[in-house]
């Protein structure tokens, strides 16, 4: 039987969005899950890689290499604590975005590699906090795409902007891309601000929110501050969240049934 690997991206041109945690979490769910999963670093500041306990300095190789055709993907490859195995960025890939800019079908740098990599059930991309080409990489080798979005006022400000650029993609490099939805991390359910603003999102760009919303919770800043993701905290409110959104992209991948989207609380 041919493995199906599912290819996720996670995005947003916004920093401060517990994207990284989102990618790392849910990683891990999917990983408690029995599933083979791959995450892939591709922003330069290596956020990912240092969570997961890789000092991105001490790398020899990185995804910088590989989208450069310069060492295959399996060479650079790193085995987390956690039984993910990732692949790595580190500031060299600021330089690999420059490069990138001057080849032809520079969007399809990471697909083309990804495509040599068979042994995942599941890859999940950490896009950088911008709309540059390393995002559209990252948008053209993925099968869907999440939208981590902060429930704060001004956070949804470039949300336009992002699903401009997500429809260029389909448009142009990848008609199969999916968009599931804004995720909404930081979520404080004690006020009616964070529930107003997921609806303002919902109304105001068409765009599903998906569910559960992914809880402030102090257990975010510990895990990434001790090198591993918030499920390393498997109780804590956002450890469930993140595995309650896991299940439900498995169910959604192997039956198609819809995905859970928020209801706000009367």
């Amino acid at each position: 039987m041919v493995r199906v690997t599912r290819v996720l991206a996670v995005a947003n041109q916004k920093g401060g969005v517990a994207k990284t945690t989102t990618v790392a979490s849910l990683g891990a769910a999917f990983t408690d899950a029995g599933k083979r999963v791959l995450l892939v670093d591709l922003d330069p500041q290596g956020c990912l890689t240092f969570s997961l306990g890789t000092d991105p300095d001490k790398l020899a190789v990185s995804v910088h290499e590989v989208l450069l055709g310069d060492v295959e993907p399996n060479a650079a490859l790193v085995e987390t604590t956690e039984g993910m195995t990732l692949l790595p960025a580190n500031i060299d890939l600021a330089g690999a975005e420059a490069m990138l800019l001057m080849r032809a079908g520079r969007e399809y740098a990471l697909k083309r590699a990804l495509d040599k990599l068979d042994q995942f059930d599941v890859v999940i991309i950490d896009c950088p906090p911008s709309l540059g080409v390393l995002t559209l990489n990252g948008l053209t080798a993925a099968d869907e795409v999440i939208v981590p979005l902060q429930c704060e006022t001004l956070a949804h400000r470039g949300v336009g902007q992002f699903l401009r650029t997500v429809d260029d993609v389909q448009q142009i490099t990848n008609p199969n891309l999916k968009l599931l939805g804004a995720l909404p991390t930081l979520y404080d359910s004690r006020t009616t601000h964070s529930r107003d603003v997921l609806l303002d999102v919902a109304d105001r760009y068409d765009l599903p929110v998906l569910a559960p919303p992914i809880p402030r919770t102090v257990r975010f800043a510990e895990a990434s501050a001790s090198g591993s993701s918030v499920l390393a905290g498997r109780k804590s409110k956002g450890g469930t969240a993140y595995r309650d959104l896991a299940a439900a992209l498995l169910k959604h991948w192997k039956s198609g049934k819809a995905l859970p989207t928020f209801t706000p609380e009367v």
